[in-house]
């Protein structure tokens, strides 16, 4: 098993911004399509965005979609998601994914991170 660890939640003000990041145990990694998910209490895990092994290729839910960033680094094993002008909903936990084929829902993930949390206030 590939360990993913994210760090960098927190509390931020709304419109404000973090960086979240994933590191990645192992260097083959860098072949993997990678993706972040977000939950909320009494929600669906939902797919928040998404990018293919050499950043070629991007997807970005509606709801994030000019404020979210991923982006990601092969050679140091680190996925980043930069979140900016935060807004009160996307309070949730979020994780880190990587499969062995394209990420469109939870099911094609094959190694999570165990989330980091993300509280917006108003």
């Amino acid at each position: 098993q590939v360990q993913l660890v994210e760090s960098g939640g927190g509390l931020v003000q709304a419109g404000g911004s973090l960086r979240l990041s994933c590191a990645a145990s192992r260097r083959t990694f860098s072949n993997y399509p990678m993706a972040w998910f977000r939950q909320a209490p009494g929600k669906e895990r939902e797919l928040v965005a998404r990018i293919n092994w050499n950043s070629a290729s991007t997807y970005y839910q509606d709801s994030v979609k000019g404020r979210f960033t991923i982006s990601r680094d092969n050679a140091n094993n680190m996925v980043y998601l930069q979140m900016n002008s935060l807004k009160p909903e996307d309070t949730a936990v979020y994780y880190c994914a990587a499969a062995g084929r394209v990420i469109v829902s939870s099911r094609d993930v094959d190694y999570w991170g165990k989330g980091t949390l993300v509280t917006v206030s108003s």
